[in-house]
């Protein structure tokens, strides 16, 4: 019997799953820690996590799943990655790291991106970039360039979450084209690095990992890895994707017209393309999706809401926790629910986790606006939470309808937020569009990746053996036409704080 292991190497949890190959039958499921995991912020705007972290909970992790099976080690035939995109991770020569990630949130570079764009110019780098600079990868590396020389001159490789996680693994040092389009690090019209970018912030060629392809061999366990893990020496590392293209993947979401969305600490739309196409604005992003050829291309525009389920954990951990008691998710749904639409006037703008691309990088913050100390009480912040959630997602989701994209359904895991039937109500009715429902998540998606990447699957279709939809949310149309208008207003006070 083969079965397939995959990671999911997030901000807040470090989750793995275990499936048979034979049926797609999940075997095994778990995340480490059972806190989220916290995120370190020296200065404002700043988001920080220790890579080493990340490692020490996926071994925790691996524990907790070979407890629940009787399988050998040996039985695991192949090991799939999925990650936290946009992250900066810097190691030396002896592949220490040399400083905390500066991971997906993290807004310091922001500055920088926008000079980027603004002296490269905003139709070259749209045209080979398909995005402005921003505050990606390749402008967090700048950053530490500018910032931190004695760091940056200690450089040996610079690499995405994903990429560390698949060093400690294998020892190999690697990355992908599509995890290279996420940190702005490729040129789209020529299939390549991204010289015009890369040569502008005086960043040399030989600290970006080796190029191997998405699905394939990337590297064996090593013995030492093996011994930490208690795996097998020898297995396979055989796919590895951003959290987002891993998603959609997870879904099957995979061709032209189709759309996956997640909830979690950030929010994301994520719709397939088969041609290039960039919002002016750079507003949402384009990426290369998980299954690009040339000859058959695939690309991902993405919209990510940073302030998503962290707005929800803020309040549950931070705001309701009192000293002796907690609250629970449910029991924040069932005050949200006795609400009605709207939230009584109250208004709540998620932008509380760094600068949001949707607001052309603004850092605005978070806030509650029109909130009346004699009618609003714990219940209508807590539904005018959801709803500034999915407000924040429907105006990126307009963003993408106004650039071509033609989505009337999507996919969803039912996991995070979208695990609320309320929230899954809201979304529908907000956007208008059908929602499906799937019982998976990510690192059960990076699994059948790694079934890919050995060929024990052979087809795509073969790697979505036992994925099956759990419910279809389909909007309703009272309500719909209800939030409009609430919609409309949420937008034109954005709008004027925000300066859009």
């Amino acid at each position: 019997m083969a079965y397939l292991l995959g990671y999911d190497i997030g901000s807040s949890f470090i989750k793995a799953s275990l499936i048979n190959s034979v049926n797609g039958e999940l075997i095994a499921k778990a995340n480490s820690p059972q806190q989220e995991l916290s995120i370190n912020a020296p200065q404002l705007g700043w988001a920080e996590q220790d890579p080493e972290i990340w490692w020490k909970h996926v071994k925790l992790v691996t524990a907790q799943i070979l407890s629940q099976v009787t399988i050998s080690p040996e039985e695991i035939k192949a090991i799939g990655l999925s990650y936290q995109m946009h992250g900066l991770v810097l190691i030396n020569k002896q592949r220490q790291v040399l400083r905390p990630a500066i991971i997906w949130c993290d807004s310091r570079a922001v500055n920088i991106g926008q000079r980027a764009f603004s002296e490269l110019g905003e139709d070259n780098c749209l045209s080979t970039l398909l995005n402005s600079p921003g505050n990606f990868t390749a402008s967090k590396l700048k950053w530490v360039m500018e910032n931190e020389p004695d760091i940056y001159h200690q450089i040996y490789k610079a690499m995405l979450p994903g990429d560390f996680i698949a060093m400690k693994m294998t020892d190999n040092i690697n990355t992908t084209i599509s995890g290279l389009s996420e940190g702005i690090m490729w040129n789209f019209r020529e299939n390549k690095l991204a010289k015009i970018l890369l040569n502008y912030f005086n960043i040399p060629e030989e600290i970006i990992p080796e190029i191997v392809p998405t699905f394939t061999i990337q590297g064996e366990l090593t013995i030492q890895a093996a011994r930490e893990l208690g795996l097998k020496k020898g297995t396979k590392i055989s796919y590895r994707a951003g959290d987002q293209p891993n998603n959609a993947f997870s879904l099957n979401v995979l061709h032209p017209g189709e759309a996956a969305t997640t909830a979690g600490t950030s929010g994301v739309i994520f719709g397939v393309i088969n041609h290039l196409i960039y919002d002016p604005k750079s507003r949402v992003n384009t990426f290369v999706h998980v299954n690009h050829h040339n000859n058959n291309p695939r690309y991902g525009v993405l919209l990510c809401l940073n302030g998503c389920g962290i707005l929800y954990s803020w309040l549950k951990n931070k705001l309701l926790a009192g000293n002796d008691t907690t609250i629970s998710y449910s029991q924040m749904d069932n005050l949200s629910s006795q609400v009605p639409p709207g939230s009584e006037g109250l208004k709540v703008f998620p932008f509380g986790n760094g600068a949001e691309r949707i607001l052309e990088n603004r850092d605005i913050g978070a806030t509650i606006q029109q909130l009346n100390f004699n009618l609003h009480e714990q219940k209508h912040l807590l539904r005018a939470s959801q709803e500034g959630i999915i407000f924040a997602l429907n105006y990126g989701f307009d963003i993408m309808k106004n650039m071509g994209l033609d989505i009337s359904t999507v996919k969803a895991g039912k996991t995070n937020q979208f695990s609320s039937s309320l929230f899954q109500k809201i979304f529908c009715a907000v956007t208008g569009i059908q929602l499906e429902l799937f019982n998976t998540d990510g690192s059960e998606g990076a699994a059948r990746g790694a079934g890919l990447g050995t060929q024990i699957y052979k087809t795509f279709e073969e790697a979505f053996i036992g994925l099956k939809r759990d419910s279809i949310i389909y909007p309703d149309q009272n309500l719909h036409q209800i939030y409009q208008d609430i919609y409309h207003c949420w937008v034109s006070i954005l709008k004027k704080q925000a300066s859009l």
